[in-house]
């Protein structure tokens, strides 16, 4: 048995209502994912917003997972127009999320951006959002069918095409590889310290870094925790940010912190 620590990795929650009672939610398919594909120990992070001490998440946390959900970033995030009628949002995820990206970046903690994550993270950066790809001239559908079942939501939409010299690229050795779709928002303006790692077919970027992060800063807008460890590909990208938590907990151990 290895002696090497298991790295903490950190999942900001969903603010929800379920009945009448406030809940703080992380789904399932990420936390199972960050366990067996990334080797870490998954926690919740609850959306506090500025009561939640950022300074100790960093200290004690080797990683952080940025999750999707069914919720958008409020385009007050980012001078976007006003949204349309029944959309959802979080403000007290937007108001953890946010913050807590840039302090992970520039104190070297390992980050993982899943779909709002990805937004998020362009967000958070200084760029800016499509709030409905769907009607952006050029562009496909990227929703999913809510009456169709799980599996075939979750299925093979398009492909993506990883950026030469990416990291992508350096885990694949497919320039052109086949994801799935789930999400109504994108990348519109990306953001001055991102570098693109994947785009669509139609051109709608899918996938980010942070180029002059000190550590793993990536962004998908796929959901490659979907059975994670039935796809070559979602284990790779896993299999990367695991490692990156790993080294961050082993130097945290040699440090005695």
């Amino acid at each position: 048995m290895s002696d090497a620590p298991v790295p903490l990795i950190g999942l900001p929650a969903c603010a929800r209502e379920i009945g009448i009672h406030p809940f703080h939610v992380v789904g399932d398919k990420y936390m199972r994912a960050v366990a067996e594909a990334a080797g870490g120990l998954p926690l919740t992070l609850p959306a506090f917003g500025p009561a939640l001490d950022f300074d100790t998440v960093l200290h004690r946390f080797d990683g952080l997972l940025f999750t999707g959900s069914p919720s958008n970033v409020e385009p007050a995030r980012y001078d976007g127009p006003p949204s349309a009628n029944g959309t959802l949002h979080d403000p007290e995820r937007d108001a953890t999320t946010l913050p807590l990206i840039r302090a992970a970046i520039e104190r070297g903690v390992p980050i993982f951006c899943i779909c709002r994550g990805v937004q998020e993270l362009n967000v958070a950066l200084g760029g800016s959002l499509h709030q409905q790809v769907h009607n952006v001239p050029g562009r496909i559908d990227h929703r999913s069918n809510d009456n169709e079942p799980r599996d075939v939501q979750y299925g093979p939409a398009h492909d993506v095409t990883l950026a030469d010299g990416g990291l992508l690229a350096s885990l694949w050795p497919n320039a052109d590889v086949a994801v799935n779709s789930l999400h109504a928002q994108g990348i519109d303006r990306l953001a001055p310290r991102l570098t693109v790692e994947a785009t669509a077919p139609d051109g709608q970027i899918e996938a980010v870094r942070v180029g002059d992060a000190p550590s793993f800063a990536l962004g998908v807008q796929w959901h490659p925790e979907w059975k994670v460890t039935d796809d070559p590909f979602s284990m790779a990208i896993f299999g990367a940010f695991g490692a990156a938590t790993r080294d961050r907990a082993a130097s945290r151990a040699a440090a005695g912190r």
